[in-house]
């Protein structure tokens, strides 16, 4: 068994039975089954009606789902029902995805051998799908996962983050009064690492969606079984830098949102923030001011913008990382620590390059501030960490905006706008170690299924007409 508890004040919530090595044997001797029979596949009209009807038992139970979030999360209600609203459109933009999704025609008859032949592919389920899970966005990252497995005709197994899996079991347990038959998506609780590992690793596996650390994404694919195809999505330590011609009064608000939307906790939070010479101490004045007014506290009330960290032991390291920025010469705006999981915002200034903020991902409600000169330095400084993701940078200068978003090391550029930035339907990855494939419900689904092309040959007679 294993407590459930929420993650502001560790009250107890529920306890959930965990599966042994049996019930893991039991899901995917069930699932290989079902997509080794072709007739049990689901058509095309089914799943799109399985998917419709999924996202409308969804929305009617959008207070409930958003109030599980901010318990067993501690994402402030207000985000938490966000979320839930982009969970209701990506299963709706799964179903519409099925519209449009389809193979292409092959061009035949460009040399001699290739005359008199028609090819085009067609898209199938590629398979099992193992789907691991983080806390983070316990209801959104697992519409991502298992809506395009849906979509795709895929049986999908989906491993939730222990300490956040209610979203992950209620929203299943809705595919199935939506019609999806019960196989066709199970979730599985591991009782020890171990076995979440054998079940990511298994050879029955087709396609491992991978949602977490990079340390555990890159061991599991270097464990994955020959033929599986993987798709990691880790974090990083997104850099912004604000141009000596950037409009302060635009950005202090999205860089608050950025920087502590669910306390840091987010793969894309703005982390590193470059600041012009010309404008540093106007904007951290600008920008302090606007970090403690943030409301802090428990994050079922609506009021509340910043909630806690997943747990006291996060907690714990978040604060270590601050003292040691902070004994190595950094200087220290806000900070403190309320509750076991709950900490004031932070902002550090000029934290040395080799603290631990300034070279790992905080994942915490910190940023730190750097001063620059020249923007060639600027950009040097953000490309210059093993993990890339999401990039930002505000200026009124569309010369410097193009020159910066070219000279990123990141797979998304934003101008003028947070590094957390996101929309469902938009491609999600990250480069280096922040990832490998491509993640957002289109994406995802393409990479849920195998190409197979088909070949006509025909006969170079001409038919003869009666």
């Amino acid at each position: 068994m294993i407590e459930i508890v929420q993650a502001y004040d560790r009250a107890l919530i529920t306890t959930l039975k965990t599966d042994d090595a049996a019930a893991l044997e039991s899901k995917l001797s069930a699932a290989h089954r079902l997509f080794a029979d072709r007739k049990s596949w689901l058509k095309p009209f089914e799943r799109i009606a399985i998917l419709r009807r999924l996202s409308t038992l969804l929305e009617g139970k959008r207070a409930h789902f958003g109030l599980q979030i901010a318990r067993e999360g501690g994402k402030p209600l207000t985000d938490a029902l966000v979320e839930v609203d982009r969970a209701i459109d990506g299963v709706r933009n799964a179903a519409d995805m099925l519209r449009v999704a389809g193979g292409q025609e092959i061009p035949m008859g460009l040399t001699p051998a290739s005359s008199n032949r028609r090819a085009f592919t067609i898209h199938e389920p590629i398979g099992v799908v193992a789907a691991v899970s983080a806390f983070n966005h316990p209801l959104n990252l697992i519409v991502h996962q298992v809506a395009p497995a849906i979509a795709t005709g895929c049986p999908v197994i989906v491993k939730p983050a222990s300490a956040a899996p209610l979203c992950c079991f209620d929203f299943v347990a809705l595919t199935h009064e939506a019609g999806l038959p019960p196989d066709w998506c199970q979730t599985f609780l591991p009782e020890s690492r171990e076995l979440g590992e054998k079940f990511a690793t298994d050879s029955r596996i087709a396609f491992l969606s991978f949602i977490g650390s990079g340390q555990v994404g890159w061991h599991l694919r270097s464990k994955i079984a020959p033929g599986t195809r993987c798709a990691l999505e880790h974090g990083g330590s997104a850099p912004v830098i604000v141009d000596r011609h950037a409009d302060l009064e635009q950005l202090i608000e999205p860089l608050a949102k950025g920087g502590y939307y669910h306390a840091g906790q987010v793969c894309v939070s703005v982390q590193r923030i470059y600041v012009h010479a010309d404008l540093e101490q106007e904007f951290i004045e600008h920008f302090a001011t606007r970090v403690a007014k943030l409301q802090v506290g428990d994050p079922t009330k609506p009021e509340t913008e910043v909630g806690p960290l997943i747990t006291p032991r996060e907690a714990d390291r978040v604060v270590a990382w601050i003292d040691e920025a902070v004994n190595m010469g950094a200087r220290l705006i806000g900070g403190g620590r309320l509750s076991e999981t709950t900490l004031r915002p932070a902002i550090l200034v000029d934290p040395p390059a080799d603290a631990k903020v300034s070279t790992h991902e905080i994942f915490g409600p910190v940023t730190c501030v750097y001063r620059y000169t020249e923007l060639d330095d600027a950009i040097a400084r953000a490309n210059s960490l093993p993990v890339a993701f999401q990039s930002s940078i505000f200026t009124q200068d569309l010369r410097t905006a193009f020159y910066a978003a070219e000279r990123f090391d990141a797979s998304a550029v934003m101008i003028n706008d947070h590094t957390a930035f996101r929309t469902d339907w938009m491609p999600f990855a990250g480069r280096r170690e922040s990832g490998y494939g491509i993640g957002g419900i289109p994406w995802t689904m393409r990479e849920m299924t195998s190409a197979k092309m088909i070949v006509i040959s025909e006969s170079p007679q001409v038919p003869t007409h009666t």
